[in-house]
């Protein structure tokens, strides 16, 4: 596992588990300190589990073993008391009551580590291999609904300068029509923080029977979406007390996207500085100048 906190990582994958296993979550996530020094036998006692739901509960975040758990836990421990990043930590909740200081520092700290876990566990054969496929796609749909249809639009507005021949589709039924007309050489990009979501699936599913290449861009590698497939891009987000892990969770896939916008550039270099430079002027054409005071 990278060096990036596994708190982070249990916390994310927390609404996930359930019965048993939530309650290792929880426990850990409470006094991760003190977990340190338990078995994996005391500490299922102390959820009122066992030592093998532990086990499970280990396997269902990604770690290899509790060992595996007690040394990253350590570690990140380690890293608290030596870094600034440490430090600064004030936690992941916010009350009613908090003022603005406390707000922007566990918003601001919830996005990092959502960015940063993302970065460290991004998988660059996953993302090699999505940006050759959609670098030669004849052409490319991308299905998002509700936030993630805002994320779809801006990765149509990245593609679409560098020359591809891209939809952002934030309609079932219109990203259906559209995924019915896809062949072998089209890609198909579905993005859901959940991979649940119905509006987007449906497309997505059908993308892949036309035989379009699939990419899932989500934070949960178990979801449907991800298990429909052929490419997975994996986000991540830290969520606080109040809704704003979505936020922290937009940016992650966003770091996904400009990744993957960054590299099909460099696969079809010759295309994309084309159109690019055929657009370059266009900003500056539409920029008011500010006027001199008399």
């Amino acid at each position: 596992m990278p060096p990036t906190d596994v708190t982070t990582l249990i916390r994310t994958e927390l609404p996930r588990l359930a019965g048993s296993l939530r309650k290792v979550g929880e426990l850990i996530l409470e006094d991760p300190a003190a977990v340190t020094h338990c078995s994996a036998a005391e500490l299922g006692r102390r959820t009122g589990t066992s030592q093998a739901t532990v086990t499970r509960f280990c396997r269902a975040v990604g770690l290899d073993s509790y060992q595996h758990l007690l040394i990253e836990l350590a570690q990140e421990r380690g890293r608290g008391e030596v870094s600034d990043w440490g430090t600064a930590e004030i936690g992941p909740d916010i009350s009613p009551d908090d003022d603005l200081e406390r707000v922007v520092q566990v918003v601001g700290s919830a996005d990092l580590r959502a960015v940063q876990q993302t970065i460290d566990r991004i998988d660059l054969d996953a993302v090699e291999r999505a940006a050759t496929a959609a670098a030669r796609a004849r052409r490319i749909d991308v299905y998002g609904i509700g936030g993630s249809g805002a994320v779809a639009q801006e990765t149509e507005t990245r593609l679409f300068r560098i020359g591809c021949a891209v939809r952002g589709w934030t309609e079932v039924h219109a990203a259906a029509t559209s995924a019915a007309l896809l062949t072998p050489a089209d890609v198909a990009i579905g993005i859901s923080h959940s991979g649940s979501t119905r509006e987007t699936i449906e497309p997505f599913e059908l993308a892949k029977e036309r035989g379009a290449t699939t990419i899932a861009l989500t934070s949960d590698p178990r979801s449907p979406l991800a298990r429909a497939a052929d490419i997975r891009l994996i986000s991540s987000s830290s969520a606080t007390s109040f809704p704003t892990g979505i936020i922290g969770a937009r940016h992650s896939v966003l770091v996904l996207i400009d990744c993957l916008y960054v590299r099909i550039a460099q696969l079809s270099y010759q295309r994309a500085s084309a159109s690019l430079a055929l657009t370059d002027h266009i900003a500056g054409e539409h920029t008011v100048k500010a006027r001199r005071g008399r």
